[in-house]
């Protein structure tokens, strides 16, 4: 009776024991698959990230390229045929003149070497980039343009810098072509732990449930969001409109 007992009493461990194993097993498997499908998930989401970065820097080359290729055509060409008939019609009294159309036009030819250079548009400086941008919206008479600095200036990721320049270069054209603004401040505002970008125009504004995809504004939550980054766009008719972006680049 009791070698009986033994008997159940080991067959029933010997169960528990088995039923333990196979459920650590089941446990295990479940528990892999599902880091592999995280694994999976980040790469995907990573190989997500890179080509949005890519796509990105294109975006602010073919942007550059088109803001330099309406220079070289509106702008410098018009220099350039000034200086020509100026030079044909030459004398003492008007050759000064001359010499500034020429002065000029070189002025705008080195301004144009900076935004084409390769190395620049790979390595975006962000305060650069943008006081690039600022120089030829002033240069070019768009728009009166200023950006303003606060704090010391930190690193920022290379990445994330490409994706804030896009956001403000996209908010800069619509602010040029659509708001109909005559100022445009842009603030970097650095702290040891973030980064405010505030930038806003004093153009016709807009209605918030109004906004129209068209305009390129929609974009800007989303690419913020590919960097951690919050953006916030508000806007007033004839008030003008502001984007806020926070960036923590710790």
């Amino acid at each position: 009776m009791v070698e009986k007992s033994s008997e159940i009493v080991i067959i029933i461990t010997t169960i528990i024991v088995l039923l333990m194993v196979f459920g650590i097993i089941i446990l295990f498997s479940i528990f892999q698959r599902r880091k592999n499908d995280i694994l999976t998930e980040q790469e995907k989401e990573r190989e997500e990230f890179e080509r949005t970065i890519a796509e990105t820097q294109i975006e602010i080359r073919e942007e550059t390229l088109r803001n330099i290729s309406w220079e070289l055509h509106d702008n410098i060409g018009q220099l350039l045929t000034l200086a020509k008939i100026q030079l044909q019609s030459a004398t003492e009294q008007n050759i000064a003149e001359v010499r500034d159309t020429i002065t000029k036009g070189l002025t705008e030819v080195r301004a144009l070497s900076k935004l084409i250079n390769p190395e620049a548009l790979d390595n975006i400086n962000l305060k650069e980039a943008i006081q690039l941008e600022v120089d030829r919206f002033n240069r070019l008479d768009f728009i009166k343009a200023t950006l303003e600095i606060v704090g010391e200036e930190k690193e920022i990721n290379q990445k994330a810098t490409v994706i804030l320049f896009r956001i403000l270069q996209e908010f800069f054209s619509n602010t040029i072509k659509h708001a109909r603004a005559s100022d445009l401040v842009i603030r970097l505002n650095y702290s040891d732990t973030d980064l405010h970008i505030l930038t806003k125009d004093n153009g016709v504004g807009f209605k918030s449930s109004t906004k129209k995809e068209g305009i390129g504004l929609l974009n800007i939550k989303a690419r913020a969001k590919l960097i951690g980054a919050e953006a916030n766009l508000t806007s007033k008719e004839n008030k003008g409109t502001n984007l806020e972006i926070r960036y923590n680049y710790e």
